[in-house]
């Protein structure tokens, strides 16, 4: 079989293309699909728990989705070698639930919120995890720059231009427990691999 079949390219890059369509049909959908997935506080409470997770993949508007789906791709040129699929799977998993997680634990005033940002920033994260576990210390750059990033955030607000890009109030809360979801994820996932080959 050949090393860059089609068969193949899909399955190296199965994560980005289903996180990809996944949003882009929601924000196909419109409204509708806003209304019944973004996270959403009260509905949340009232049971409706896949908001956790669901709000990660629908956004404001086209350019908020494009924004993201460029974060994406940034993400996976440079880390996509860090795990096995499933992994990534994993890591995609917890980091978006730990925004959700994150938001209704330690924002109640949180009434919605849409987008992949915070999931991103947990990708991110798990990358420069698996990098550092890796004796990569040239990602140590990569990794002041996210810690700089999530710091300005929490005291100075969101990074400039960002919300206009977005069209709308950009909720750096959501980047912090992404990238704390991500990141412990991702120690995880290296600590068991290592103890498999001792």
């Amino acid at each position: 079989m050949p090393a860059h079949s089609p068969k193949d390219l899909l399955r190296l890059h199965a994560l980005p293309l289903v996180l990809a369509l996944l949003s882009t049909l929601c924000a196909l959908i419109g409204n509708p699909a806003t209304h019944w997935l973004r996270y959403e506080r009260t509905a949340i409470l009232g049971g409706q728990w896949w908001r956790l997770i669901s709000g990660n993949f629908v956004h404001l508007g086209w350019p908020h989705l494009v924004l993201n789906l460029a974060g994406l791709a940034l993400i996976w040129i440079l880390f996509r070698h860090a795990f096995s699929a499933r992994n990534w799977i994993i890591v995609t998993f917890i980091s978006s639930a730990a925004v959700g997680g994150g938001l209704l634990l330690f924002a109640p005033a949180l009434e919605w919120y849409v987008g992949l940002s915070g999931a991103l920033h947990g990708l991110f994260a798990a990358g420069l995890v698996a990098a550092l576990f890796a004796g990569n210390r040239a990602d140590w750059l990569l990794v002041i720059l996210l810690c700089a990033k999530l710091a300005w955030e929490q005291f100075a607000g969101t990074m400039p231009g960002t919300a206009e890009i977005a069209g709308g109030k950009v909720i750096v809360d959501a980047h912090l427990y992404g990238a704390i979801g991500g990141a412990v994820a991702a120690a995880l996932l290296m600590m068991v691999k290592r103890r498999r080959r001792t």
